[in-house]
């Protein structure tokens, strides 16, 4: 995106760097909100040309940029979740967030054209699959007082004017959305052990080796397929261990071709398949003790934009 480095009378802006030092900000809490990447960048965009809409005058009297910024991006978000949660209503098969890449991936591949290094979104706990798809059973006021509240330590006073309701009732939407997150945590394995069943998962794909890849999944284990209607993909999540697996190697006899990769998912080890050098799936996963026990495969094209070609990641 780019924006005026003069306001309208031609005067040098001496407030710019200051204005835009919040852009990542920005695009952090969008992206939580949303679960769209795309989405963050629009809101982030009509979050500023709404700042520099305003008089130089309008923009003096303002005493904290950023408090407002995000007050207007919060807002913009509040109404784009109620609009989104009629479109993914009837959205072609199942809906999963927006898969990113680890920063080394971003920085050399194809997503660096796209997003600017500097607003990137910070890879922590808050980021990972499961989480993101804990937020999406939220409603649109719950998850923005959870998010801009318990992640981004925002007062409940601050949150309410965003939300418009009392920070009181911003308390309780918090709790009851914590509520929700705590009961569907599951203990999450270590981090060498989720990446060493992802690493068992993908030699055991990639040997069609289906009794190896039933003792790497969960009985009740569940993938979920997101292809946007535009790819095939499981218009229902698939679920049982030996029908994941049988499901995937279905996948993989349609799809002889495919290389497998290793890649960070959202701050977790993943797998990412790719043809001809061009990103098709990303698939992350939840893991619990010794057990994959839900794998998110994402293949709508819309969603892959941020993920490098073959070779250009290391």
């Amino acid at each position: 995106m780019t924006t005026p480095s003069e306001p309208g009378d031609g005067r040098p802006d001496p407030g710019l760097s200051v204005i835009m030092s919040e852009r990542r900000q920005l695009i952090n809490v969008a992206y939580r909100l949303l679960g769209s990447l795309a989405e963050a960048e629009d809101v982030v965009q009509e979050t500023y040309a709404r700042w520099y809409a305003m008089s130089r005058r309008q923009q003096e009297s303002i005493e904290s940029p950023g408090a407002w910024l995000t007050r207007v991006a919060g807002r913009i978000c509040l109404d784009l979740l109620g609009s989104a949660r009629v479109r993914r209503e009837s959205y072609v098969g199942e809906w999963v967030p927006e898969p990113l890449p680890d920063h080394t991936e971003w920085v050399n591949g194809q997503g660096a054209g796209t997003v600017d290094p500097a607003d990137r979104v910070t890879l922590d706990e808050s980021i990972n699959m499961a989480f993101l798809v804990v937020l999406e059973s939220m409603t649109p006021a719950e998850r923005v007082a959870f998010i801009l509240h318990d992640v981004f330590r925002y007062s409940f006073a601050e949150v309410a004017e965003i939300v418009g309701r009392t920070p009181l009732a911003c308390r309780q939407l918090a709790f009851s959305a914590r509520r929700r997150v705590r009961a569907s945590q599951t203990p999450s394995a270590p981090a060498a052990r989720h990446a060493g069943l992802v690493r068992d998962f993908k030699q055991a794909w990639e040997a069609k080796d289906i009794a190896a890849l039933v003792g790497l999944l969960d009985p009740d284990a569940t993938m979920i397929a997101d292809g946007g209607g535009l790819v095939s993909a499981a218009l229902h999540p698939v679920e049982g261990g030996e029908q994941v697996a049988r499901y995937v190697l279905a996948l993989a006899e349609r799809a002889p071709d495919l290389t497998l990769l290793e890649r960070t998912v959202n701050g977790r080890p993943g797998l990412v398949a790719q043809h001809n050098g061009v990103t098709m799936t990303v698939a992350a996963f939840d893991v619990a003790g010794d057990r994959i026990i839900r794998i998110w495969a994402v293949r709508n094209p819309d969603k892959l934009g941020s993920w490098p070609v073959a070779g250009s990641g290391h």
